[in-house]
């Protein structure tokens, strides 16, 4: 864990849960800094089905999420949850089933310690976590891309997030594990394409960026994807072997296509960030978050875009840009210095719905 990581904020003692798709993890924020944290990933029981199954989904995290959080509260030397303040839990958007099982627990455990319980927003806790690499700057915009949202967001002020463009069908993330499955490359594939993407050179003519002929700041994946696979199957590209991946021995046209796509995606996210900064003032901070944060591509265009402009960049070290306790304990303390809470009674929220800002006064930690 970094400096920058250990200081970013004080706060009540919380406990973080994150349940909302294929990873199981929990994290305690004390004293302004990550006292421990735990992640389990389903990744490989997934990986046999190429994707996420849901119900395989929320019985792992039935399964582990007590041992997790009763490993961590050992660790930290509080096993029976000594010292803690407030539980944070992620409460979408997600998978239905996956949540309701961190939600329950999350729940379960603040009544039985009676402390107050917060449903946090996955994706505002993405962005939030942009402040494990330094504080953000405000007014700032920022950019969730991950495998089922892409959101592009004016941040005015502290935990206030304003919707100003998401995607219409895939998500960039989505797009890429998609065209990475067609290449036959192993399950999560977005990696193996920016592995196999630094080894090649884009053909910038090959693809057209998708969904720019407008004026607006949504996004959409799905052309592309449908114009990879037509490439794909009329270009008779060599054949992958799954099972023996290793990108350096990759043929060539494999690692320029990935090239092509990687930059395709980074240049069309960067247009759409573009438009967003022209219509928001005094922006001061680029945050870009999420799983697909860790490309390496995508890293180097939003960085070098934020340095053309005289702004800031933020971004989580590439172990926070996925889904994890640590985030959604940190954003459970910023919302509770602002003495907010949530009823015991809230709801979870599946993807395709807005998780709504109800959250009640709870004027205890507020700063």
């Amino acid at each position: 864990m970094s400096d920058t990581l250990n200081s970013v904020s004080s706060g009540p003692v919380c406990l973080g849960i994150e349940t909302s798709c294929d990873e199981t993890s929990v994290a305690l924020w004390a004293g302004g800094r990550l006292e421990g944290e735990l992640v389990h990933t389903q990744i490989p029981m997934h990986s046999v089905f190429g994707g996420v199954v849901p119900e395989l989904a929320s019985r792992e995290h039935l399964r582990l999420l007590d041992p997790l959080v009763s490993s961590l509260l050992e660790r930290a030397g509080r096993p029976a949850g000594e010292g803690i303040e407030l539980v944070a839990v992620t409460r979408g958007p997600g998978l239905l089933g996956a949540l309701l099982v961190g939600i329950a627990y999350a729940k379960s455990f603040a009544q039985a310690l009676g402390v107050p319980v917060i449903g946090v927003n996955h994706l505002h806790a993405h962005l939030m976590a942009c402040e494990f690499s330094g504080p953000i700057e405000y007014p700032a915009l920022g950019l969730l891309v991950s495998g089922g949202h892409t959101h592009l967001y004016h941040m005015p002020r502290e935990c206030e997030f304003e919707l100003l463009g998401r995607t219409l069908d895939d998500a960039a993330g989505e797009a890429f594990d998609k065209i990475a499955k067609l290449l036959n490359l192993p399950y999560p594939g977005g990696k193996y394409i920016d592995e196999l993407a630094r080894l090649g050179t884009p053909d910038l003519h090959l693809f057209t960026r998708p969904y720019l002929n407008n004026d607006n700041c949504d996004f959409s994946f799905s052309g592309l994807k449908t114009a990879v696979a037509l490439h794909v199957e009329n270009s008779a590209l060599p054949a992958l072997d799954y099972a023996d991946f290793d990108a350096a021995t990759a043929p060539q046209r494999i690692k320029d296509l990935c090239a092509t796509v990687n930059e395709t995606i980074a240049r069309t996210l960067l247009e759409k960030t573009r438009r967003a900064l022209a219509r928001c003032t005094g922006v001061r901070t680029v945050c870009l978050a999420g799983g697909v944060a860790a490309n390496s591509r995508l890293r180097q265009v939003f960085s070098g875009f934020a340095a053309d402009n005289g702004l800031k960049f933020l971004a989580p070290a590439q172990n926070y840009c996925g889904d994890n306790g640590a985030m959604i304990a940190y954003a459970g303390v910023r919302l509770a210095r602002m003495g907010l809470a949530s009823s015991m009674d809230f709801e979870a929220i599946p993807r395709g719905r807005n998780v709504p800002d109800d959250y009640i006064v709870n004027p205890y930690f507020k700063e």
